[in-house]
């Protein structure tokens, strides 16, 4: 059996710490929310763009990234994620105005959606000749995005406390800038030919972003009316025109008939549901803790990490044993009404409420549901896809999950104003806002948990065990 010499394990470290920067990303702003609103002018409503910038276009760019980078080389693609992810770190961390800020959050996401494919590419060509070896090099990989999603919580409330809030977005300058110095251990890959769908990349990122826009406005100028009707009419004719082009294209972004494969349709409805759930909880708790507890910054980010020490704890150890033992279908299914669970428990958050009595437990419930739920429905999705379309399905499993996250953020947020959370220094409103968008988060969990109890074939613990010796093989995200 082939040994795999050092530079391949200081490439991987280039390659974990890539998978760690890009989860980050998504968790490093939660705490500096409420700072960034009041210096940039963010509404209550308006907030969410700063995380669903980046989520519509990182998620909507996946599947062109990993197109990208089978057709320019992964190398030559995992360094432009980077220079484009430094250019929008920038440009947050420097906006004057809020505008400028979802603008720098975009292109942050653009970033992060050539990274992640083209990261998980080079990590295969590194390590696939010796499963043993890949085993190791996964489990490092996978154990890189939960410890991303802690570290974002932590430092975002080291930062923005004690530096100010964009600093959290001038740390990933000189990272960028190391990260960059050292792809040189990276392996070179040669182009080849082949088109790139760009008509289809544009199509499915502008009607997510329409859709979501639509949503988030339809609080202000209400949901009957004309505006509204025309954006979400609008952002179903993208998203129909995306597919149209999908079978008619020669070399589509997303070959239709992927969706054949067993279970694939079930495991991407439970992973957009997941998103639509989990997400929306995480914001929202931030805000709680921010705007009604009174916690700054820090207090706040520290306050998440035991509920994103237990994510990583499961994640990473005890998760992957449950699903060789048991198959996918009843812990994604069971995970999904524990979330359901912890979040039904967060509703009942008080004005007057402690981190103890009103937090901590139900966070712990929820993260709990959360971990259980996530690798399964990875793993579900892609089990039965042949070797040549596994990154496909890595894919569109993302994909979905950004999406979800997106979409569920925009309607929780609507219906959280509706009932109050608009109302800056109003407790009692603040809190009634919260508790319906954590209550909204928990019906939306329990339908994917029972769906998924309802709906998707059973897949056998023999099957799972193959698939859970390397959990993050097919390049999982979270945003945590």
């Amino acid at each position: 059996m082939p040994t795999v010499s050092p530079r391949h394990w200081w490439a991987l470290i280039v390659l974990a710490a890539a998978q760690f920067m890009v989860i980050m990303d998504t968790s490093i702003i939660g705490v500096a929310l409420p700072e960034m609103q009041r210096e940039l002018g963010f509404s209550q409503g308006e907030l969410q763009w700063v995380f669903n910038a980046y989520v519509i276009a990182f998620g909507g760019l996946l599947l062109l990234g990993g197109r990208l980078s089978d057709l320019l080389g992964a190398r030559k693609v995992f360094n432009a994620g980077w220079v484009v992810l430094i250019a929008g770190s920038i440009v947050a961390a420097a906006a004057q105005t809020a505008w400028v800020e979802v603008v720098g959050r975009a292109v942050q996401g653009v970033g992060g959606a050539l990274i992640a494919p083209a990261a998980m590419t080079l990590l295969m060509m590194l390590f696939a000749h010796d499963p043993k070896e890949l085993g190791k090099a996964m489990a490092l990989y996978g154990a890189a995005a939960p410890a991303g999603g802690t570290a974002g919580v932590f430092l975002g409330g080291v930062f923005t406390e004690w530096l100010s809030w964009p600093w959290i977005f001038i740390i990933y300058v000189p990272i960028g800038v190391a990260t960059l110095a050292a792809t040189k251990l990276l392996p070179a890959v040669e182009s080849r030919r082949g088109a790139v769908d760009v008509l289809g990349a544009a199509s499915v990122t502008a009607g997510l972003a329409l859709a979501v826009f639509a949503i988030v406005r339809a609080e202000h100028v209400g949901w009957g009316s004309s505006a509204t009707v025309l954006q979400l009419g609008g952002a179903a004719a993208l998203l129909v025109v995306f597919f149209v082009i999908q079978k008619s294209v020669r070399q589509p972004l997303m070959p239709l008939g992927i969706w054949r494969v067993p279970r694939l349709g079930s495991a991407n409805l439970a992973m957009t549901l997941l998103g639509a759930a989990w997400i929306p909880m995480w914001y929202f708790l931030n805000l709680y803790l921010q705007q009604v507890l009174g916690y700054g910054a820090f207090a706040s980010g520290a306050a998440l990490l035991p509920m994103t020490v237990l994510l990583m704890i499961f994640m990473t150890a005890i998760t992957a044993k449950l699903l060789a033992r048991f198959g996918a279908k009843p812990l994604i299914g069971g995970g999904l009404l524990v979330l359901a669970l912890g979040l039904l428990w967060l509703s009942a958050v008080e004005p007057t409420g402690t981190f103890a009595v009103d937090v901590l437990p139900a966070s712990l419930v929820a993260a709990l549901g959360m971990s259980l739920a996530y690798i399964p429905a990875m793993m579900a999705a892609m089990s039965g896809a042949p070797q040549e379309q596994a990154g496909l399905a890595s894919g569109i499993v993302n994909t979905t999950y950004q999406v979800g996250s997106a979409l569920g953020l925009a309607a929780l947020t609507a219906l959280a104003t509706s009932q109050g959370a608009g109302q800056l220094g109003n407790l009692p409103a603040l809190t009634d806002g919260f508790s319906a968008a954590f209550l909204g988060a928990a019906a939306v969990a329990a339908v994917g948990g029972l769906v998924t109890l309802l709906v998707m074939r059973g897949d056998g613990a023999a099957a799972a065990a193959q698939q859970a010796s390397a959990p993050a093989a097919k390049g999982e995200q979270i945003g945590v």
